[in-house]
């Protein structure tokens, strides 16, 4: 009796995407920037680390801009129009991932900042007595 042969589903190639959620992850070391469909699942992603920068070449504008312009290289392939940019961090790639997006031709719905604000959080450690 022949075993039954499970098809494997490649769905990066498949998938046409008329709109997404870009999400750029901004911290002092590092750049992460992930794509997402609408209900959230990964298209694609990118990160400055993951395109050859080591180090302290990580957290530079630079490597910003390159990690964005790779993640969005599959988008355009796969159609996709518009996107909705969100941004999370204080780190220095922020603004230079935003503008390699604007300048691949995607249409952008709106960009939000979504970094996490304390509303005075936690308490700061004791009065130092010398």
């Amino acid at each position: 009796m022949p075993k039954s042969v499970k098809k494997i589903n490649l769905r990066k190639g498949k998938r046409r995407l008329p709109k997404g959620v870009i999400h750029i992850q901004a911290s002092f070391n590092n750049t992460i920037v992930t794509v997402t469909d609408i209900r959230g699942q990964v298209v694609s992603w990118s990160s400055a680390g993951a395109c050859g920068f080591k180090g302290t070449k990580k957290s530079t504008p630079f490597a910003a801009q390159t990690a964005a312009e790779n993640a969005i290289r599959i988008l355009i392939d796969q159609g996709m129009k518009q996107a909705e940019v969100m941004i999370s961090g204080p780190g220095p790639g922020r603004d230079t991932a935003l503008r390699a997006i604007r300048r691949s031709g995607i249409i952008l719905s709106f960009v939000r900042d979504v970094t996490p604000m304390p509303h005075n959080g936690c308490r700061p450690p004791r009065k130092r007595r010398v």
